[in-house]
């Protein structure tokens, strides 16, 4: 049997066969509020221990699409943005050593919706997934009441509902309280009477008027006024003669 040479051609394989890979890994999605601040987690594994030689950086795409923007870098220390979009808004969170490299974004905007995407090298690990992608959704931020707020609007409600209803029932009542004081009172005009007919005036009911009495007083001075001119028509007449 004849053995043939292995072909020279082939050789570069062993040194590919030493290039170790790393994995980059990140939430595949996030939610925020208006105004919250977001931490973009980010953590990578790596044969090789993270030297100066390392990048990280992070990219943004907006949600309507465009072209990616890099924002942040680190090389040994961290690159903040002092620019644009993300200026003044980015702190770095990360540990490399421990394989974090992650970051976050303060004071969230309706302007950061997008996809973050986080990259890491390490030479000699390049290959494999050194980058991965975060979905970033920030909602408005709900409408709250303070109790404050609420206790005046209460206040504004109950306060004059409770008024008129007191003076609702003040005034079912009223007319009761009226009515039975109304049977001991006399009139003027009964009084002068019978103190024309020689009989002794009798003692007034004396008492302290208030809003309901006033209210029907001369209605009822006028009704015992005329059933007393229906009584007695025929002495009127007979004092008018003698006059």
């Amino acid at each position: 049997m004849k053995r043939f040479p292995a072909k020279r051609g082939k050789t570069p394989l062993r040194g590919l066969s030493q290039v170790s890979s790393i994995k980059v890994t990140t939430p595949p999605e996030l939610h925020a509020t208006k105004g919250d601040t977001v931490k973009l987690p980010c953590t990578f594994t790596s044969t090789a221990n993270p030297t100066s030689k390392m990048r990280v950086s992070w990219s943004y795409t907006p949600q309507t699409g465009g072209s990616s923007l890099v924002f942040f870098h680190f090389s040994s220390k961290a690159e903040l943005p002092k620019s644009g979009q993300f200026a003044g808004r980015i702190k770095w969170q990360g540990t490399p050593a421990r394989g974090d490299v992650s970051i976050s974004l303060v004071n969230a905007t309706l302007n950061d919706n997008g996809t973050y995407t986080c990259d890491v090298t390490n030479p000699p690990d390049v290959f494999d997934s050194p980058k991965s992608h975060t979905v970033l959704t920030v909602t408005p931020k709900a409408t709250t009441i303070r109790f404050s707020d609420v206790a005046v609007l209460l206040a504004f409600i109950l306060l004059p509902s409770g008024l008129i209803t007191f003076f609702l029932i003040g005034r079912m009542f009223c007319p009761k309280k009226r009515h039975n004081q109304s049977k001991a009172y006399r009139s003027p005009i009964e009084v002068t009477e019978g103190e024309e007919n020689g009989g002794y005036p009798q003692t007034a009911y004396v008492k302290s008027t208030t809003c309901c009495d006033m209210c029907l007083t001369d209605s009822d001075i006028e009704d015992e006024y005329y059933s007393i001119q229906k009584r007695h028509p025929k002495e009127e007449e007979y004092v008018e003669s003698q006059c």
